[in-house]
């Protein structure tokens, strides 16, 4: 019969068991308990990962879709340019058509002393822009003309280009006065005066005045001015154009409407 505490064959086992839980009391309470412990809360923040995950994608669009919805539209295409330039000259306001203007550095608004113009006649449309002329071309024949010209600039209260005519030219206008072209009247500058080798052309209807160069080396060219406010307008064109002065001085009071805007 067996002692009561047992044989030593089963105390060993249960000695060696004992000892090793006394050695490792804490490791093996956590292997315990551990397990069930982590896949409980792996389950747990599985359940939360889902919502947050769905409510991040949604943020994402959501701002996506803002920014494509604020993001800038510009480009940097050239968007052009106005037509018609606000310019003030001698405190005189002109509506000038960019196309028109003949020097770069008077292509802005704004007050100015002076702008140059041109114009196709009779379409009174700013030109098409000029071709090059290559080597080969040069000692073709030369195109007539077919723009006006205008310069604008503040008189500055100088004399008035009708006062002029009425009071300066007389004084070195030859006596004799021959027919021009159409009803016009030619009076011929004395020479040796400051408007030697010059004539003065005039009409009453409509009317008209413009002094004019004689056709030499160069052809002749005819000047017609005029005043608007603060300003002078000097309109410049072919003396062969005499041939049809009425069309060219109702040119001209076109475009001075056109430009000051005058009904």
């Amino acid at each position: 019969m067996a002692p009561a505490g047992g044989s030593a064959a089963e105390k060993l086992p249960r000695m060696a068991y004992s000892i090793v839980i006394r050695r490792h009391p804490a490791t093996s309470t956590m292997t315990v308990f551990s397990l069930p412990r982590l896949t409980a809360f792996d389950w747990h923040r599985s359940g939360h990962m889902l919502p947050i995950a769905l409510a991040s994608a949604i943020g994402a669009v959501a701002i996506a879709l803002v920014a494509y919805l604020l993001w800038p539209t510009w480009s940097t295409e050239d968007t052009g340019t106005p037509d018609r330039l606000p310019v003030s000259i001698g405190g005189t306001l002109f509506n000038v058509p960019q196309g028109a203007i003949r020097m770069k550095i008077q292509r802005h608004s704004g007050p100015q002393e002076r702008i140059d113009l041109n114009f196709s006649f009779p379409s009174l449309e700013p030109p098409q822009p000029q071709k090059h002329v290559s080597a080969d071309e040069v000692d073709e024949k030369a195109q007539p003309i077919d723009r006006i010209f205008l310069s604008i600039a503040a008189h500055h209260d100088t004399l008035a280009p009708d006062m002029r005519v009425r009071t300066i030219y007389p004084r070195y206008l030859e006596q004799a006065s021959t027919p021009g072209e159409d009803g016009l009247t030619n009076r011929a500058f004395r020479e040796g005066s400051p408007y030697g080798g010059e004539d003065l052309l005039l009409a009453n209807t409509p009317s008209f005045t413009a002094r004019c160069t004689r056709d030499g080396a160069t052809p002749g060219m005819c000047l017609s001015e005029r005043r608007i406010d603060g300003a002078d307008l000097t309109f410049r064109f072919p003396r062969s154009w005499l041939a049809q002065w009425r069309a060219v001085a109702g040119g001209m009071d076109r475009l001075a409407a056109q430009l000051h805007g005058l009904k």
